[in-house]
């Protein structure tokens, strides 16, 4: 009955610490490319972090000279974020990205594109 009762407080203490890990950061400093109708957006450079706490993901965005922009989201299957964000004029942002050891990727699509790879801060 004790290796049982010890057995199971090692598991429950195993469970509670990768419950209780840390936020990552992760951050992307790049410049835009054009879509269609735009022709200014490789001068346009876009700071971007993403804070992953277990399956929740916060981000923030800010272009160069413009207010910041924030989106939150979960995790998808293998890493996957998807969502959008609003930015001025009423328009939207979509968040597209990935969040996996070794190959983290972030896309802001809108009104330009800034794509990229994260890195751990």
């Amino acid at each position: 009955m004790s290796r049982i009762f010890a057995a199971t407080t090692v598991a429950l203490l195993f469970v509670a610490g990768a419950v209780q890990a840390d936020p990552v950061v992760y951050a992307w400093t790049g410049y835009g490319t054009n879509v269609p109708g735009s022709g200014k957006c490789p001068t346009y450079k876009m700071v971007v972090e993403v804070t992953v706490d277990g399956d929740q993901v916060r981000g923030r965005f800010q272009q160069d000279g413009r207010p910041e922009r924030t989106f939150q989201t979960t995790l998808g299957r293998n890493g996957a974020i998807k969502t959008a964000a609003m930015v001025g004029g009423g328009g939207m942002m979509d968040v597209i990205g990935q969040i996996k050891d070794g190959d983290s990727r972030i896309k802001l699509d809108g009104y330009c594109v800034f794509e990229g790879k994260l890195t751990k801060k």
